[in-house]
């Protein structure tokens, strides 16, 4: 022992000994306000000791370091070891004790000297100390298995647990304090059967009623977690004689880390009964637990009221609770009401007020938050700016994002954490901006299984990126989770029916189908693809549903209009939300279901529900198809009142008023929209079209290019319609003509067949069949040689009629219209032949001509009328009437040939 100190063992000068004491001196003084440390149940210095003075040190040094002065050496040895550098002086005390011989051999010194290389990571040192101790007691045992304990060597300090036992000294027998060290390290390092075995122990020797011993018992418990586990951790608590407020605290976090968060609620009012007062901690713990639990928003106003009664509301620790528990009841107000009365503020502080906003949709307000963060001094951490990142996604904002990125940038210390990383990459995928989320995944120093879904999800937002997609999946080296998969099936979706396939039989092998995400995930992944059969079948072979499950299944249904299978799960589904409606609605609407839909729209509201902007949408059509502007007025009105502002609702109602001719209601809902793009104009473009206002439309079209917005093929599409109703020929091919020319938009088979009904229309038949026959082979339809047949009946022309009506027999082999209007070419120009050949070939095919059908709508009454129908209430009159006009007519045609004859 005396050779391993002996290069402390040489200061004999005089100022090396001036030196030690000016150092101890200064220990002492910085560690006189505080006690010593305490591993014994009791302390194993005296009182008055913990803090020596320059006095005691004084003496020390003056009497040659006699045994007298052993207590006041150990606890300047204490007071340097306390010291941030106090280990090299610590030493240099050890070794003055150990030149001394007689003083090192005291108790106190040696255990001052234990703890001091302890603390100092020196194990081995503290070891050799123990080792020279002639009888050691149940504190050095503490000391040393503290130290081991303290520096991750759990094995060690389980070891030095048994040996203790195994020395059966009375002196040296486990105490509370021995079980309150060793036990959490049994949690810390996930040994249940050890630390079963020191509750053994404990239960033998009657220790299981101390409230220390019972609070670390209770805590190592809790944080093994599971059923059983928290029944033993509440056996270990009411075992305990006098409770405390720790005892408390430690069952009541052992119950919210479990997720068992009424319990914990049950037991923080039985606390309060028993006369226990929750302190800042108990307070902190309960309250985002009031978040969770059935009567949350009744228990944390209770909490909130106890914390303001007893003075606890002033602690910035509850301040922080409250705000979070109110933001998860989006109770905003409440929490800028304890934000604004806070006298001080910390990060988390700020922290939690910016999350809350983001939580609740308050995005712009997070930013201006957060702009008062900087104005305090107070430096963001990666928390600020994870939050900072989601509100700027959901803006979107990409500029403040990439303001967050450079602030980052320039922050070294930022760029180490891989979550704030993990949130840039997330918040560019959400941006579609693939190569800056790349960027910055590709400057993630530490990739975790969190940063690889990151960057594969934003793969999976778009089909383009699908090589790059399966390439980093190939290099990736963590296990995957049920995001990955998650991941790998939407992939799979844009890559075929054959990946998908295998993406499902491959989560079947590793039992990822048995999770609803994953499951809902590959029938969507089917019903994408347009495999309704394979989408069916799983369907039905799936055991685990949700609402969700029934809504892609009944998407799947009105994709491919089975109206029946899909009121069959409609029917049947145990809970429906809005898009279980809307989606019944919309199968009604786009199948001139009318009836049905109004009254499934009647319906959702008479169950509490509140339309939204795809509920209105959706019944708009329905509106649409009966000309029905009342209701497209009613439709309106609730938008109104509904405040639901959206672009294309907007645009919806805009088609709805022009379709049923109102164009003076279309044209004030343009007026009034205050940010009008692509769909707007698009809409009123339409609106011109569909009224023959051509000139309207182009002058429009004109406006919108001005305010640089791109067209598209939809808008060009109406605009090539309009100038071919209104017989603007010249604007018509010019507007086609810049479709690539300017527009570097490639013509669509609409395009061409615009131009064809364009060309036809206006009697240059023979131009139109020729830019017919000129055609892409992709852009070949029927709509143009459609347009082309329809136009040879008005003009007579019989020869480029035949060779119409003989791409369309082809074509479009049932449909009986085109052979009606080839036919009544023929009969036009007498070919009696051509119409009895024309006959026969829809006869042969068993065609027949539906009844023509028109409505009207009169005082808010819809009126329908059939072909040969006699049914309605009105038709005596009706019929008188138009026996009355035809008469009109007739007579007038006579007088106007009596006329043209006398002439």
């Amino acid at each position: 022992m005396r050779a391993r100190y002996s290069s402390f063992s040489h200061t004999s000068n005089a100022a090396a000994y001036r030196a030690a004491y000016s150092k101890a001196h200064r220990a002492a003084l910085h560690a006189a306000a505080a006690p010593a440390p305490d591993h014994g149940r009791r302390g194993s210095v005296p009182p008055g000791l913990g803090a020596p003075t320059a006095q005691h040190l004084g003496s020390v040094f003056r009497e040659g370091l006699r045994p007298g002065g052993a207590l006041e050496l150990a606890a300047a040895i204490r007071s340097a070891s306390a010291l941030p550098d106090g280990g090299a002086l610590g030493r240099c005390l050890h070794g003055l004790a150990v030149k001394s011989g007689r003083v090192a051999s005291s108790a106190a010194v040696a255990k001052a000297a234990m703890d001091m290389y302890g603390r100092s990571g020196s194990l081995a040192d503290a070891r050799l100390v123990f080792d020279e101790m002639a009888r050691p007691d149940a504190v050095c045992w503490n000391i040393l298995i503290t130290a081991s304990s303290r520096g991750g060597r759990f094995e060690d300090a389980l070891g030095l647990f048994r040996s203790m036992l195994a020395c059966g000294a009375a002196q040296s027998m486990p105490t509370a304090v021995t079980v309150a060290v060793i036990v959490p390290g049994c949690a810390r390092w996930r040994h249940l059967q050890a630390g079963s075995s020191v509750h053994g122990y404990v239960v033998k020797t009657g220790l299981e009623s101390d409230t220390l011993c019972g609070n670390a018992l209770v805590s190592m418990y809790a944080k093994f977690g599971g059923s059983r586990a928290m029944d033993d951790a509440h056996r270990a608590f009411s075992s305990i004689r006098c409770k405390d407020v720790v005892s408390w605290n430690s069952i009541i976090a052992g119950y919210i880390e479990n997720g068992l968060c009424q319990e914990a609620v049950v037991l923080f009012g039985q606390m309060i009964s028993q006369g226990f007062l929750p302190n800042y901690s108990t307070v902190a713990n309960i309250l985002p637990v009031c978040s969770f639990t059935e009567f949350g928003r009744y228990y944390g106003k209770e909490v909130h009221g106890f914390a303001v009664r007893h003075g606890l509301e002033m602690d910035i620790s509850v301040c922080n609770a409250l705000m979070i528990h109110y933001s998860k009841l989006f109770e905003m107000k409440a929490l800028e009401a304890i934000f604004a009365s806070m006298g001080v503020r910390d990060i988390v502080t700020w922290n939690t007020a910016i999350a809350g906003y983001v939580m609740n949709g308050y995005h712009s307000r997070a930013l201006d938050l957060f702009q008062g963060l900087l104005s305090t001094g107070i430096a963001p951490d990666s928390v600020s700016f994870i939050s900072l990142l989601t509100a700027c996604a959901q803006l979107p904002d990409v500029r403040a994002g990439i303001g967050v990125h450079g602030y980052i940038f320039r922050r070294p210390v930022l760029l180490q954490e891989t979550s704030l990383l993990n949130a840039l990459v997330t918040f560019y995928s959400q941006c579609d901006r693939f190569d800056d989320a790349f960027r910055a995944f590709t400057d993630i120093l530490n990739k975790d299984l969190i940063s690889w879904n990151a960057i594969l999800s934003a793969c999976a937002n778009s089909e383009q990126h699908t090589e790059e997609f399966f390439r980093l999946l190939g290099e990736m080296c963590h296990q995957w989770d049920s995001v990955t998969v998650l991941n790998v099936i939407r992939m799979s979706a844009f890559c075929g029916i054959k990946r998908v396939r295998e993406a499902h039989g491959w989560s079947l092998r590793v039992g990822y189908t048995g999770e609803t995400s994953a499951a809902n995930a590959i029938l969507d992944a089917y019903v994408k693809c347009g495999c309704s059969q394979d989408a069916s079948i799983f369907f039905r072979n799936h055991a685990v549903r949700n609402i969700v499950t029934d809504n892609i299944m009944i998407s799947c249904y009105m994709k491919n209009n089975c109206i029946e299978d899909a009121e069959v799960i409609f029917n049947h589904m145990a809970e429906k939300d809005l898009t279980s409606w809307n989606l019944m609605i919309q199968l009604y609407a786009q199948n001139d279901m009318d009836d049905q839909a109004f009254s499934l729209f009647n319906h959702l509201q008479s169950e509490g529900l509140k339309p939204d902007i795809v509920s209105i949408t959706s019944i708009l059509e329905a509106c649409i198809h009966l000309c029905s502007v009342q209701l497209v007025r009613q439709c309106h009105a609730y938008r109104l009142r509904a405040s639901l502002e959206d672009i294309h609702l907007e645009g919806a109602l805009l088609d709805a008023y022009s379709k049923c001719g109102n164009i003076t209601n279309a044209y004030s809902i343009f007026q009034v929209s205050p940010k009008k793009d692509l769909v707007t104009f698009t809409a009123m473009i339409g609106c011109y079209a569909m009224h023959g206002m051509a000139e309207q439309a182009v002058e429009l079209f004109s406006k919108m290019l001005k305010l640089d917005i791109r067209p598209d093929h939809v808008v060009l599409t109406t605009l090539l319609s309009a100038c071919s109703h209104a017989g603007l020929v010249d604007a018509g091919i010019k507007i086609f003509k810049s479709i690539r020319d300017i527009h570097r938009v490639k013509p669509t088979a609409e395009h061409y067949a615009c131009m064809v009904d364009l060309l036809a229309r206006s009697g240059r038949l023979q131009d139109a069949y020729m830019f017919a026959v000129d055609m892409p082979p992709d852009a070949v339809n029927a709509n143009a040689w459609g347009s082309l047949l329809g136009a040879c009946r008005v003009h007579g022309e019989v020869e480029i009629g035949q060779l119409a009506a003989d791409r369309l027999f082809s074509m479009e082999a049932g449909n009986i219209g085109n052979y009606v209007i080839m036919s009544n070419i023929y009969a036009a120009d007498e070919k009696w032949d051509g119409v009895e050949n024309v006959r026969k070939l829809m006869k042969s095919k068993d065609m027949k001509k539906p009844a023509g059908c028109s409505w009207i709508e009169v005082d808010k009454t819809r009126h329908l009328f059939i072909a040969t129908d006699v049914k309605h209430q009105d038709r005596s009159c009706i019929y008188n009437m138009l026996g009355s006009l035809y008469q009109q007519m007739k007579d007038t045609q006579t007088q106007n040939m009596r006329t043209m004859r006398s002439m």
